[in-house]
C-alpha cells in the first residue's frame, strides 16, 4: 500500500507534524464516516453540500439526484473537494488562544466520474451496505425508475491529505499560565438512540437486523 503523495493541494502547512501520509489512515477515516461535505465552485462562488459516502477500494462512492444541478456539474468535470471530519474532543487550555479541538480529518481533491448504468446498481448496493449494513437484503429490489433517477459518482482517493491530532498532548507548553485554572479535554463521540418505528409500520414488526448492525458499528467506533 503506497503512502499518500504530497502535492501543493495536500501538503499541510499549519501544524504539519499532524499530517499522516499512511493510506490506511485515510481509509480508516472514510470507513468510519457516514457523511462528508462535498464542495465545488459554481459560477464563481463556493458551494458545499452534505452527502452520504461509502468507500469502494481506492474510490469514494457518492449518490444524488440526476436532476441536481450540483451533481450534473460534477459529472461534467467540475473539480471537487470532499472533507470528512471525526470530532473527538474539545481541548480546554488555560487561554482561549491555545484552546482547540481533537479530531481526525481527511480532505480529498479530484474529479469524479459517473458510474455507468450497468454498474450503478452494484455501486448503490455497496454504498447501502456501508450506510445500513444488511438493509438491501431486507427490502425490495431497486426499480428501473429509481435507478434512472439516481446518479452515482466515483471519486478516486489519489490526491488526499490526512490530519490527525487526536493523540497529541492535552496541553502545549504553558509556562507562566495559572495552574489553578482547569485544563483538559472533553471527549466527544457519536451515539445512537433507540430505534423509532414509523407510524406506517405494523406495531408487531420486529426491529430488523440491519438497524442493530448499524447501531453496533457506531457504538464500536464512536464516529459517523
Amino acid at each position: 500500500m503506497t503512502d499518500l503523495p504530497l502535492t501543493p493541494l495536500t501538503r499541510i502547512r499549519r501544524l504539519p507534524h499532524h499530517q499522516v501520509t499512511d493510506r490506511a489512515a485515510l481509509y480508516d477515516i472514510i470507513d468510519g464516516a457516514l457523511a462528508a461535505t462535498l464542495a465545488i465552485s459554481r459560477d464563481g462562488r463556493p458551494v458545499a453540500l452534505p452527502v452520504g459516502i461509502g468507500r469502494d477500494g481506492d474510490d469514494v462512492l457518492i449518490h444524488g439526484s440526476t436532476g441536481s444541478d450540483f451533481f450534473r456539474r460534477i459529472a461534467a468535470g467540475a473539480p471537487v473537494c470532499l472533507t470528512v471530519t471525526h470530532l473527538l474532543g474539545l481541548k480546554y487550555a488555560r487561554s482561549l488562544f491555545d484552546s482547540s479541538m481533537r479530531y481526525r480529518c481527511a480532505v480529498v481533491h479530484g474529479m469524479a466520474s459517473v458510474v455507468p448504468p450497468d454498474d450503478k446498481e452494484s455501486a448503490l448496493l455497496t454504498l447501502s451496505e456501508h450506510l445500513m449494513p444488511g438493509r438491501p437484503a431486507e427490502v425490495r429490489p431497486m426499480t428501473a425508475r429509481e435507478l434512472a433517477a439516481t446518479m452515482v459518482l466515483r471519486l478516486p482517493l489519489a490526491e488526499a491529505s490526512v490530519k490527525d491530532n487526536a493523540g497529541s498532548a492535552v496541553e502545549e507548553d504553558d509556562d507562566g499560565e495559572d495552574r489553578s485554572v482547569w485544563a483538559g479535554t472533553l471527549p466527544l463521540r457519536v451515539v445512537t438512540g433507540d430505534p423509532v418505528t414509523s407510524a406506517q409500520t405494523r406495531p408487531s414488526t420486529a426491529i430488523p437486523a440491519s438497524v442493530r448492525r448499524a447501531a453496533e458499528r457506531i457504538a464500536a467506533s464512536g464516529t459517523a
